[in-house]
C-alpha cells in the first residue's frame, strides 16, 4: 500500500553521505530507486518542497511477534530478574500465536517503525512451527506472514530465517517450550529457497543462526556455505554474562573468540548485541568488517549491559541499531540511549564522535545508516543514485527545529524532547507516512486490537 505516486522531492536541506547540502533535487523511478540527487538545484514546477530531508534508518534487529508483549513483563519476581526470567514469559506467550495473529502484530509494528523513521527492518525470524511443534504445510508459512505484513505497511524487509536446534552449548536437546522454534540446517535452507521468489527491491533473504548455544558450528558452516554470495548472516552473541560463562565452560573461549576461531566472519555478518566483549574481541569484530548490531532499549530493558562503543569506534568498527523486542519503535530512542549509556558508564559527554565528525547526532545517524545498510544486504542508507528511495521529512514547523542552525538539526532531532519530529516517510518510492500518520494506520491498528483481545483472553 502507499500514498499518491510522485517521482521527485525538492529538499531545502538534505543529508547526503558527505553531510548536509542545500537545494537538493531527489528523483526516483517506478521501481523505487533513486535516479537523481542533484545539489544546488531549483525546484521544478509543481514539485513538493521540504525543509529537512534525511535517509530513513535501518532497523537491523527485530523479533516482530514480541511487539505484543510490550509492557507486560515489568513485574518483579520473587528473586532477581534477568534476561533468563524474561525469556520464560516470552516462551509462554509464543506458544499461542497463530500465523494470522503474527501478521497483524507485525503490520502494527512496521507501521509504528515507519512513523518513527525506520524504513527497513531485518527480521530475525524464529517462530517457525505450529503450537504442537510441527512444520506448517508450507514450511515458510510464518515468514511469509511477516513478509505480507511488510508489504501491507510498505516497510522494506530483510528476512532472516533462524537456525535453532539446541537448548545450550554441546547440542543440548530443546525443551518443550522451544518446540515452535526448532529448525535444522536443511529446514532453514528449505525456507530460504521457498522465499526466493519474494526477493526484489523491497525484500532480501539471508540467514540467522540464533546463537552459538542454539546452533552448532557445523550447522552454521553448512548453511553459510550454501547461502548465495553476499546474503547477510546475523547471530545473537555475548548478550548476557551467563552465555559467556557457558561458552567458556564448553569451549575454553568467549563467544566472539570461539565464533571467529571457527567460522570466517566477514562483512556480511552482523553480531547482534556483543555486549560482553573484551578488548581483543572488540578488535576482532572491527577487523572482520562485521557490523555490531546494538539494541540499547532492549538491552536496557533486559538488564544485559553496555557495549564498549567508544573502544569499537576507535578500532574503526561498524555498528547499527535495532529495536529487537520493541519496547521502543524509535531509532531516536535507540541512538539517544546508545550515547547516554556511554555517558553514564564513562562519566563524560559526547562519546560517539570522531575527529572529523564532532556533531554527535550527525555521527550517530550516519554511522548507523552505514552499518544498518550493510547488515540488511540491500541498497540503503544514503540519498544517492542507485539506493532505495527511502527518506524522512522532518517537521520543520516544530518548535524543536525553530531557528536551529543546519549543523544542529540532527542534534535537536535525537537529543531534544520526546515528540516525534518525523512528518512524512517515503519508502521504496511510495509515501507511507503523511503528516505523522501511516496511510493504513486505522486498518492496521484495528486488526492489531482484535489480535490483542484474542491473545489476552487465553
Amino acid at each position: 500500500m502507499g500514498g499518491a505516486l510522485s517521482t521527485c522531492l525538492f529538499a531545502r536541506h538534505a543529508l547526503l553521505p558527505q553531510g548536509w547540502r542545500r537545494d537538493v533535487l531527489l528523483e526516483w523511478d517506478a521501481a523505487g530507486d533513486l535516479t537523481r540527487v542533484e545539489e544546488g538545484a531549483t525546484p521544478p514546477a509543481g514539485a513538493e518542497v521540504a525543509e529537512y530531508v534525511l535517509p530513513g534508518m535501518v532497523n537491523l534487529h527485530s523479533h516482530a511477534f514480541q511487539r505484543a508483549l510490550g509492557g507486560m513483563t515489568e513485574i518483579a519476581g520473587d528473586g532477581p530478574d534477568s534476561f533468563w526470567t524474561w525469556r520464560e514469559l516470552m516462551y509462554r506467550f509464543a506458544r499461542h500465536i497463530t500465523p494470522e495473529q503474527m501478521e497483524a502484530i507485525a503490520a502494527q509494528l512496521f507501521a509504528e517503525c515507519l512513523r518513527h523513521g525506520y524504513t527497513s527492518v531485518c527480521e530475525f525470524h524464529y517462530l517457525q512451527r505450529d503450537a504442537a511443534g510441527a512444520l506448517y504445510a508450507r514450511p515458510a508459512e510464518t515468514a511469509e506472514r511477516v513478509l505480507a505484513a511488510a508489504r501491507h505497511s510498505g516497510v522494506g524487509m530483510t528476512m532472516l530465517p533462524v537456525l535453532y536446534s539446541h537448548a545450550g552449548f554441546g547440542e543440548q536437546p530443546l525443551t518443550a517450550q522451544q518446540a515452535r522454534f526448532r529448525t535444522g540446517a536443511d529446514d532453514v535452507l528449505r525456507i530460504i529457497e521457498a522465499l526466493a521468489p519474494q526477493r526484489g527491491g523491497q525484500v532480501e533473504v539471508g540467514f540467522a543462526p540464533h546463537s552459538l548455544r542454539a546452533a552448532s558450528v557445523t550447522q552454521i558452516k553448512q548453511v553459510a556455505s550454501a547461502l548465495p554470495a553476499g546474503r547477510p548472516i546475523h547471530i545473537h552473541i555475548a548478550e548476557q554474562q551467563g552465555e559467556v560463562r557457558q561458552c567458556l565452560d564448553y569451549s575454553g573461549r568467549r563467544p566472539v573468540q570461539y565464533l571467529c576461531d571457527q567460522v570466517e566472519v566477514d562483512a556480511r555478518w552482523c553480531l547482534v548485541h556483543a555486549t560482553h566483549v573484551q578488548p581483543d574481541e572488540v578488535a576482532r569484530i572491527a577487523a572482520s568488517g562485521a557490523v555490531a548490531g546494538l539494541c540499547p532499549t532492549t538491552e536496557a530493558n533486559l538488564g544485559d549491559g553496555l557495549f564498549p562503543l567508544a573502544e569499537f569506534i576507535a578500532a574503526g568498527g561498524r555498528f547499527g541499531v535495532g529495536s529487537d523486542s520493541h519496547v521502543s519503535q524509535s531509532p531516536v530512542e535507540e541512538l539517544r540511549w546508545l550515547e547516554y549509556g556511554q555517558r553514564l558508564q564513562r562519566q563524560q559527554r559526547n562519546v560517539a564522535a570522531a575527529p572529523d565528525a564532532r556533531h554527535v547526532g550527525d555521527y550517530l545517524w550516519q554511522a548507523a545508516l552505514r552499518g544498518g545498510a550493510q547488515a540488511s544486504g540491500r541498497k540503503l542508507g544514503a540519498l544517492a543514485p542507485g539506493c532505495r528511495a527511502d527518506l524522512l521529512v522532518l517537521d520543520a514547523a516544530h518548535v524543536n527545529l525553530c531557528g536551529v542552525a543546519i549543523a544542529d538539526v540532527l542534534g535537536s532531532f535525537l537529543f531534544c524532547g520526546n515528540d516525534n519530529l518525523v512528518r512524512d516517510v517515503l519508502c521504496g518510492g511510495q509515501w507511507q507516512v503523511r503528516g505523522g500518520r501511516h496511510v493504513a494506520q486505522d486498518a492496521i491498528a484495528a486488526a492489531y486490537r482484535r489480535t490483542l483481545a484474542q491473545l489476552r483472553a487465553l
